[in-house]
């Protein structure tokens, strides 16, 4: 079996004692990358099996774990985590830190723990122990996805044994692109303002028989980056959203979202959102749309990241901007900061760049 997990995740193995968690995490991941709660145990308490050290041992394995997390380190939590109280930590961290959450549940039979315990002498806690976890577990594999892990396995013995691990890279990782790239801010609904500022970097438009009704060829080996706010404000919403569209499907261009787009998205999908700022006009524009094209223009600000890193990690794009790790706040906190940022406009406006590009030659 192929357990697929993001390059940069909190992997939380869940099983009872005697499940395998610690050979499996040793077969599959780098020693610097594996959390044990038993190693954590015996540093605060020279004994792996104290129980007496449970707390101090939780506590110093989540603080290595922020650490590994701050440094974008992967990072694996071997211990039974088969209790909610244990997992909710774990999560809140993985959030804290922006990286996903992973489940990976080694669901062996209590007969097979118990016999593996029976073999090691430093497990001598009684057989009433391991069948109180599995019973914890069975409880709690149905609200792994409630809780937040966005990538949940289940392994039985046979692919416990099989398994394989595809580490994958994220989704704003595009470090391997090393450009020329064309960055454009703040379309804002000018669709006659776009395509001459492209016209004017080299790009070539044609109407066509696709799905978006337009073809957008780059020059030799360059792409496009659209920084936002592609909605609002101008005539024609629906045509600029048409180029993106078109360009970031035919990987000519990629496109992150703006506190405009992620807006009208929440009005699209029935949110209850105050229409101003250019709002009104979008939606009467997308209105004279067919319900199928307003569809794939929710899908399509849905898809967007919120920033790509490039060039081996020397460029970053986002809209507004990237909080500090170390001063960022967690959970709702987070989510509202990050919102009023997007609320911050700083790219330049497509017009002004035009306005420019015909004053002084295109910037590149």
């Amino acid at each position: 079996m192929k357990v697929t997990i993001p390059e940069l995740s909190l992997v939380v193995l869940i099983g009872p004692s005697g499940s395998g968690k610690s050979t499996f995490a040793r077969r599959h991941f780098r020693p610097t990358e594996v959390l044990s709660s038993d190693y954590c145990r015996g540093l605060v308490s020279d004994d792996e099996n104290s129980q007496d050290a449970t707390k101090d041992a939780f506590e110093l394995l989540r603080y290595i774990a922020a650490k590994r997390l701050a440094a974008g380190r992967l990072t694996v939590v071997d211990a039974t985590n088969v209790q909610l109280e244990a997992r909710k930590p774990l999560v809140a961290l993985a959030r804290e830190y922006h990286c996903l959450p992973v489940a990976i549940v080694l669901n062996v039979p209590e007969k097979i723990c118990q016999e593996r315990n029976r073999s090691r002498p430093d497990r001598d806690f009684g057989s009433h122990v391991i069948r109180q976890q599995i019973q914890q577990l069975r409880r709690s594999l149905r609200g792994l996805k409630v809780e937040g892990f966005r990538h949940i396995y289940h392994l039985p013995p046979e692919e416990i044994e099989t398994a394989e691990i595809d580490r994958q890279p994220l989704w704003n990782n595009r470090k391997h692109e090393r450009g020329p790239f064309d960055i454009i801010g703040d379309v804002h609904g000018c669709r006659e303002e776009l395509e001459s500022l492209l016209h004017s970097l080299g790009y070539e438009i044609q109407v066509a028989d696709n799905e978006f009704g337009v073809v957008v060829a780059p020059p030799a080996a360059r792409k496009a980056i659209f920084v936002g706010d592609l909605v609002d404000r101008g005539p024609d919403v629906s045509g600029v959203l048409r180029v993106a569209m078109s360009m970031t499907a035919a990987a000519t261009a990629l496109c992150v979202p703006g506190n405009h787009d992620i807006k009208l998205l929440r009005k699209l999908n029935g949110r209850d959102v105050k229409v101003n700022h250019g709002l009104a006009e979008t939606l009467e524009q997308l209105e004279r749309e067919t319900p199928e094209f307003r569809k794939k223009v929710a899908e399509f600000i849905d898809s967007l990241v919120s920033h790509y890193v490039l060039d081996d990690g020397k460029l970053v794009v986002a809209h507004a901007g990237i909080l500090e790790m170390d001063a960022q706040p967690v959970g709702e906190e987070a989510q509202e900061l990050a919102a009023d940022l997007l609320r911050i406009d700083l790219a330049e406006p497509v017009a002004i760049a035009c306005q420019r590009l015909a004053e002084g030659g295109a910037q590149r």
